[in-house]
């Protein structure tokens, strides 16, 4: 299926309110899925026949940056049937000043590598996952403090009374 098809099925099922954006400038376009809605319409990429997105190949996390408050995920799927890939992102604002974490829902109950790649978007950036089964550090040491790759990071000036360069 091309990207418009795959766009048109999206939109036939859920509604034309699940696509927020696309994003057709650049190597591979992207269509921009409401947040909520991103289990969903996974789930419906890699069950429907004509699609199959068996295969997640990568999930990121994004920090658009300081002053847009913007955190986002963007995900890789590949047909392996079908030869086919097909970029996927959610984005949402987020109020840095508040102590909770920006959160997204989970895609391991769609694809089981989901959970290594939802684990190192919380780790280095401090995104959540809805229902997540082991979300916990998985590159940094349990008590490391921040989130390394975010815009507004504050690198510590030692950790366990090593100093950090």
């Amino acid at each position: 299926m091309t990207f418009e098809e795959i766009k048109e099925l999206l939109i036939a099922k859920f509604g034309q309110e699940v696509i927020v954006q696309e994003e057709t400038n650049g190597h591979q376009p992207a269509l921009v899925i409401a947040p909520d809605s991103i289990s969903a319409v996974c789930f419906e990429l890699r069950d429907n026949e004509k699609t199959w997105f068996d295969y997640l190949s990568c999930l990121s996390g994004i920090d658009y940056g300081a002053d847009e408050n913007i955190f986002g995920i963007v995900y890789h799927l590949a047909s392996l049937p079908y030869k086919n890939t097909l970029t996927l992102k959610v984005m949402q604002y987020h109020d840095r000043s508040r102590d909770e974490l920006p959160s997204f829902p989970t895609v391991t109950d769609v694809w089981k590598a989901a959970e290594w790649h939802e684990r190192e978007a919380y780790d280095l950036l401090g995104i959540r996952f809805d229902k997540h089964p082991d979300l916990r550090r998985i590159l940094l040491p349990d008590d490391w403090e921040g989130f390394p790759l975010r815009k507004d990071y504050k690198v510590q000036e030692y950790y366990n009374d090593i100093k950090v360069d």
